[in-house]
């Protein structure tokens, strides 16, 4: 049973906020601001509702945040990711603990590559039923990767297994 409705309606809010990102980027392209802002501005909340220590807890929430931020800007700077899907992933690891957080990129990994080979083969059939020989370059929506692999997270690791068997059972 889920017996703290704060943390649990928090866990619920970044769960509708991923599913808007995943949207969005799929629609658009694009991750807005606003909603990594309220994504990040959401940990503090939950750390308290979950009742994290200053230290030693906070304190790793908030490094793992600035090394995701650092890290992720850096494959910025090469053009090999979008600034929307390095704010997302900053404000991911403000909520998940780190091995929770290194589980995530796993799966968004493993989910992006799954993407990515959709999305490529859409570009190939799109371009022969066109006869086309226009260059369309092929965008990735990597937002809808980090959403899901966000969204595995939760219900992996934070969700107890007795709530999802009362739900489902």
């Amino acid at each position: 049973m889920l017996d703290d409705p704060i943390k649990y309606g928090l866990l619920g809010a970044l769960a509708i906020a991923l599913l808007i990102a995943a949207f969005t980027d799929l629609k658009s392209r694009r991750i807005a601001n606003w909603l990594n802002l309220a994504i990040a501005l959401g940990a503090p909340l939950y750390w308290f509702a979950s009742g994290m220590s200053i230290w030693p807890d906070m304190a790793i929430q908030l490094g793992l945040g600035v090394a995701a931020f650092l890290g992720f800007s850096a494959l910025f700077a090469m053009k090999w990711m979008g600034g929307g899907d390095v704010k997302l992933l900053t404000a991911l690891a403000l909520w998940m603990t780190p091995a929770v957080y290194l589980k995530l990129l796993i799966m968004m990994a493993l989910l992006g590559g799954v993407l990515t080979l959709i999305f490529g083969a859409w570009n190939v059939m799109s371009r022969r039923n066109a006869k086309s020989s226009e260059k369309n370059p092929l965008t990735i929506p990597y937002g809808v990767a980090i959403a899901l692999a966000g969204l595995w997270s939760i219900g992996s690791f934070y969700i107890p297994a007795s709530a999802i068997a009362g739900v489902t059972g």
